[in-house]
């Protein structure tokens, strides 16, 4: 499949086994080479995700999430419109790796925006599609300061949910273990995005991008 030009919008979908979307995100392409996808999204970009995990953000109870998680288990689940806030985001996303490397910001007292953290997704490997590309969120993440010095893992509860849910295959769940130890390798060695941390550290939404729209529900491939 061809690749996509910058400035392009694009939709990252999570997308269930079952063929049901998850989780839609409009962005725009930052970069698109044999390394890595990047892409980039900025408040007000159009998002679709579960109406519980809505719930569970709107009223910041995470036992809905929990909630969330067994509905996707039956294969059975509504979708509700939502709005990305308050950070810009830059993903980096390697085509067959398990997981993509998320920078966010947030304004500085400067009136322009700084780097708040790395964010390292767990995830499936990409699966480009005519629009975007397809993935799914295996929920547990790796929190990493922004001079690189400091880590700790998240969500490793609901990891552990969507293990016992079967959500997370045995087999993805090898693929996450290895995972695991690629990433920590990358933060020590400062390879992979890592190795350009200063130049994507430094990187700024393009004024000049209109806010990302998805596009016409589509069904998944």
């Amino acid at each position: 499949m061809h690749g996509f030009e910058t400035g392009q919008t694009v939709v990252r979908r999570d997308v269930h086994r079952s063929g049901r979307v998850w989780s839609e995100l409009a962005l725009r392409v930052v970069d698109d080479n044999g390394e890595a996808l990047v892409t980039a999204c900025a408040p007000g970009a159009q998002a679709r995700w579960p109406a519980l995990y809505a719930q569970a953000r709107a009223e910041g109870d995470r036992s809905v999430r929990t909630e969330a998680f067994d509905a996707m288990a039956t294969g059975e689940w509504g979708l509700a419109a939502g709005v990305w806030q308050e950070t810009d985001l830059l993903l980096w996303k390697p085509p067959t790796s398990w997981f993509s490397v998320n920078a966010f910001f947030v304004p500085d007292s400067g009136g322009g925006r700084r780097l708040r953290n790395w964010y390292v997704n767990f995830e499936h490997p990409t699966r480009r599609t005519e629009t975007g590309f397809d993935t799914l969120d295996l929920t547990v993440d790796l929190v990493v300061a922004p001079d690189l010095t400091r880590w700790e893992w998240k969500d490793e509860d609901e990891y552990a949910h969507v293990r016992r849910l079967g959500i997370v295959s045995d087999t993805a769940h090898q693929a996450v273990e290895a995972a695991r130890s690629e990433v920590m390798a990358m933060l020590t060695d400062r390879s992979g995005v890592f190795a350009q941390a200063e130049r994507w550290a430094a990187w700024r939404w393009e004024p000049a991008w209109p806010t990302p729209c998805l596009p016409r529900p589509v069904a998944a491939t």
